[in-house]
């Protein structure tokens, strides 16, 4: 069993922070990704960076090309992982896009990724109809493969795509590309219902969740919550790295604390 179902037993709300692979430095996310484990933090959404991120607004875009000028390439973000799995025993899940993934070749990267300590994958561009591929290869590594429900997904679809996902969907809270939002969409909640009215898993919710307020409203309606944006534009605005990681674990501890009630 790998650690994500380990984390859906205990029936708790998760938070998942989101961060770019080899942003802010080429080997900073280790350390990144142990000090938002240490403040909250229930699973790890781990960027790869990508040239063309369509479904990415420009604060994660921004992110990706720094680490791409950082020099990052796919085996450091392995070797990085496999720095992780020394001392924590965090979910962690990879989000990228098909292309790379396929240019490495499916049953190939499934396994490199899930011999480093990876539990799953999240591929934004990739259609469950066009999965059955990655899908066995990740099932032959013992990988999660998780889809996403959008809001003009069709209802009749959405348990579809529940059969589809490995342990958990991702619902995308609006329309558009991730990126912070002032205020949540005023459809979310029935878009939510009309989710959880069609599914058998667990699902959690990103695109423009940014604030603790804001985890704490959607706490009720779903499994848990996906940070990123908000995160990253720290990292961004920052001069230096360390004092950015210090406030962004601020930011997580205050989610967490919200997403389960207690702040």
């Amino acid at each position: 069993m790998n650690r994500i179902k380990k984390f859906w037993r205990k029936e708790q709300k998760a938070l998942v922070p989101f961060l770019t692979a080899g942003f802010p430095k080429r080997n900073s996310t280790p350390e990144l990704v142990m000090a938002l484990a240490g403040s909250g933090a229930s699973m790890i959404e781990i960027g790869i960076p990508f040239s063309d991120p369509v479904a990415d607004g420009p604060t994660i875009q921004a992110s990706s090309q720094i680490a791409l000028q950082n020099g990052l390439r796919l085996q450091d973000i392995f070797r990085q992982v496999e720095q992780i799995r020394v001392k924590s025993d965090i979910p962690l899940l990879l989000m990228g896009y098909y292309n790379p993934i396929l240019a490495c070749g499916l049953e190939k990267f499934a396994q490199a990724a899930s011999n480093a300590g990876v539990d799953g994958l999240i591929v934004p561009d990739l259609p469950p109809e066009e999965g059955n591929g990655l899908g066995t290869a990740c099932h032959r590594a013992g990988l999660s493969l998780v889809y996403l429900i959008a809001p003009t997904t069709p209802p009749e679809r959405i348990a579809k795509i529940d059969a589809a996902s490995t342990d958990f969907c991702y619902c995308v809270s609006t329309t558009g590309v991730t990126g912070e939002r002032k205020k949540l969409s005023a459809e979310l909640k029935d878009f939510l219902l009309c989710v959880r009215m069609r599914t058998k898993k667990p699902f959690v919710v990103g695109f423009g969740i940014s604030t603790p307020e804001q985890a704490a409203a959607v706490a009720p309606l779903s499994d848990g919550v996906v940070v990123g944006s908000a995160l990253v534009r720290i990292f961004l605005e920052e001069k230096h790295w360390r004092p950015a990681l210090r406030k962004a674990c601020g930011l997580v501890k205050k989610m967490a604390e919200r997403l389960n009630g207690i702040g």
